[in-house]
């Protein structure tokens, strides 16, 4: 990327919540019976948030997670639609799910740099409101907690709200190490380089996690300690002919005349 990324938003708040959660430890899935991490990783709580708003103009940075209920895991049976083998059909597995799940999450985004041709739609007065609104609204897409059949909600928090609320998290009083963990994947259209498109993959990045005082502290995805290349990627291009530009849908939801 030619040029440094010195903007950054100002931080968004919100409560997510469900009754059941699935974000699942990769080292289970060989099987076919999955095994809940016992937190969300940074690229499920990232894809949540994508889920409240995103475009391609914009990169988003999950800064914090909050964990406020006591981590409970509850097992159930699943028939999973087998395709493969000599009896396609279905299967018998177990199913380790988080029950009662209940985050706190601030967020900011940047400018996607990536992206000079979208230069024109970084308003950040605009992204802004879309969110606070997508925020108010529970989200502009179905929210999953890891896995489609565990539905989640969002609340959007001031920053008062936020604080205080965090003060009450079951772990206010406990530090948890949970070693090294899956963190994210960083997207060609993500990557700080300046790579040629055809020498562009997928990395998947890993680094030790630890909860203090009932809050996770996200490192940067380039900032992680070990990452590994998955494979070459191409990706969807979003451009003005394919995407609706900030003004448009700003206007379209009924936000002219809100400026401060």
């Amino acid at each position: 990327m030619g040029e440094t990324n010195h903007f950054q938003s100002k931080p968004f708040y919100y409560r997510l919540y469900g009754d059941y959660a699935l974000f699942t430890d990769p080292v289970t899935k060989g099987g076919g019976e999955k095994f809940t991490y016992q937190i969300p990783t940074y690229q499920a709580i990232k894809g949540i948030t994508e889920q409240i708003y995103w475009k391609p103009t914009i990169y988003i940075v999950i800064d914090e997670l909050v964990v406020m209920n006591r981590i409970v895991t509850e097992t159930m049976g699943a028939r999973p639609i087998i395709t493969t083998g000599k009896k396609p059909g279905n299967d018998l597995s177990n199913y380790t799910y988080l029950s009662d799940v209940d985050y706190l999450i601030k967020f900011h985004f940047e400018w996607n740099l990536n992206r000079p041709d979208l230069a024109k739609d970084r308003n950040e007065f605009k992204h802004q409101a879309i969110i606070l609104r997508s925020l108010e609204r529970g989200g502009r897409r179905s929210i999953f907690l890891g896995t489609s059949e565990c539905m989640g909600f969002v609340e959007r928090l001031s920053e008062k709200d936020y604080y205080e609320t965090a003060r009450e998290s079951y772990y206010r009083e406990s530090n948890v190490s949970y070693g090294i963990m899956f963190h994210s994947f960083t997207y060609p259209d993500e990557q700080l380089g300046n790579e040629a498109e055809e020498d562009l993959k997928l990395y998947s990045n890993y680094t030790p996690i630890q909860m203090k005082k009932g809050k996770i502290s996200f490192c940067r995805p380039e900032d992680c300690q070990m990452q590994q290349v998955v494979n070459d990627y191409h990706f969807k291009t979003f451009n003005e002919g394919n995407m609706t530009l900030v003004d448009e849908e700003y206007q379209a939801m009924g936000l002219e005349g809100t400026e401060q």
